[in-house]
């Protein structure tokens, strides 16, 4: 672990979004925070005999006695704040000026801007907050859909924390036994049930993919389900896409390769956004714009939850298998549907199978279907998301300890020596107080904060 030493100084910002309003808050917070307050703020009581959690009417005045506003200032003394430091609150008037004079008149005092995150940070350091609900405050932040809200507001509360040291608790403990083994190397001795390890290690295997498949699931919820639709040239896919948006959007020809670059949109379906890729043709070309564009669409590809390859029916129900296996087994972790085209131009053929829609893109025959089959897929992939993951730090640690602990297993199961299990399940404890931030570095903490605005 890397000690960061907390700073002494007392730092302020704007914590509410600049611009027109009817009010800010300014937070202060650090040992000067309620006497630097108190020196610029008059009313009835003076903030530094202010009990902890009272708001307090009055006016802040520069040093030449000039009023700047009329503010109510709230008092949160140590260690009950968010920092865990002294805090006072300045709510004042909203816009572009009566802020910034507030806090032009604290740093007159003493008081120095913060810089991004430093409030959440001081509330780590100060042991308000593990770096798992860290890192839920800037998901609670930048949040636009409300499940996406409750993942975060879980993770705030510290239900995923709890299963992290209780699984760390639980391998300490293995380990402890494992390496008393050590000491009786000479006579061969085994104080850890071989079969019990074995099963105790498999349980926090499955629980962890458990939680590594749930990250899928609530980065849906959090940015949209990833939809590309891909296919032959003239096959159809931008009016699907126009289709599916129930809007004319993407430019529709008769003349093969008219989409060049792609095109994003975005649809509410059940719980969650759909945002929608409408690429170029897939065809061999000649034309230098063509060939970038058919390479832009498969970079989107790599970024999509479900892929639509669009079949023309006009040229066979099987015309585009070929394609859509060759996507395949390029993308094997995403979600594959073929999506039969032009039933409005042929005699009605059924679907092959689940993966599999028949539609009209021009008529609208069928749209309901597939916009049905992209709602069950929304509603199975964030169907048990309690405890889900909400980011990619946490789910690279998960992967971590899930190979670490796979490997101990590998051990048990050859009948290595205590000190080669214990070597891995030591190891795995290690991450996962890294994960909630008992162990970490300066350079994590930088990475964390960087997501956060100056008055968080």
């Amino acid at each position: 672990m890397c000690v960061e030493q907390l700073r002494t100084d007392t730092i302020c910002a704007l914590s509410t979004p600049p611009g027109i309003g009817g009010l800010a808050v300014v937070r202060l917070s650090g040992p000067q925070a309620i006497a630097i307050a108190d020196a610029c703020f008059r009313g009835k009581n003076q903030l530094l005999e202010a009990r902890t959690h009272t708001i307090h009417y009055g006016q802040i005045v520069r040093a030449d006695g000039s009023t700047v506003d009329h503010v109510t200032a709230a008092v949160f003394r140590a260690p009950h704040s968010y920092t865990g430091e002294d805090v006072v609150e300045i709510t004042c008037h909203g816009g572009y000026v009566m802020y910034r004079l507030v806090i032009e008149t604290l740093l007159e005092h003493g008081a120095r801007i913060a810089e991004a995150g430093e409030f959440t940070r001081r509330a780590f350091l100060n042991g308000k907050m593990d770096l798992m609900q860290v890192e839920s405050v800037a998901d609670i932040i930048h949040n636009q859909v409300v499940a996406a809200q409750e993942l975060a507001i879980k993770q705030l509360g510290g239900s995923f924390t709890q299963w992290v040291r209780t699984i760390r608790d639980d391998l300490e403990r293995v380990a402890a036994v494992v390496e008393v083994e050590l000491d009786f190397a000479h006579e061969d001795l085994e104080f850890a049930d071989r079969d019990e390890l074995r099963r105790r290690l498999n349980a926090i295997v499955e629980d962890c993919r458990r939680f590594i498949r749930s990250y899928t699931g609530a980065e849906i919820l959090r940015h949209g389900l990833r939809v590309g639709i891909v296919g032959f040239p003239n096959a159809g896919k931008s009016s699907l896409f126009n289709a599916l948006l129930g809007r004319q959007r993407a430019i529709v020809s008769p003349q093969p390769g008219t989409t060049r670059d792609y095109i994003e949109e975005a649809l509410a379906i059940g719980r969650a956004l759909v945002r929608l890729y409408d690429t170029a043709g897939f065809r061999d070309s000649d034309d230098a714009i063509e060939v970038e564009g058919i390479a832009l669409a498969r970079s989107i590809l790599e970024q999509c939850n479900v892929v639509l390859v669009v079949n023309d029916l006009t040229e066979g129900q099987n015309h585009s298998d070929g394609l859509a296996a060759s996507l395949r087994a390029e993308f094997p972790t995403i979600k594959h549907m073929l999506v039969q085209n032009k039933c409005d131009c042929v005699c009605a053929v059924p679907p092959r199978s689940e993966n599999e829609v028949v539609l009209s893109a021009r008529t609208g025959q069928g749209i309901s279907t597939l916009v049905g089959q992209l709602q069950q897929y929304i509603e199975e992939s964030t169907a048990e998301l309690d405890r889900a993951l909400i980011n990619e730090r946490h789910v690279a640690a998960l992967r971590i300890i899930e190979q670490h602990l796979v490997s101990a297993i590998a051990a048990v199961d050859a009948r290595l020596p205590g000190e080669c299990i214990a070597l891995d399940i030591r190891t795995a404890v290690e991450e996962l107080s890294t994960l909630i931030g008992e162990r970490w570095t300066n350079d994590l903490l930088d990475r964390i904060f960087a997501q956060f605005c100056i008055g968080k």
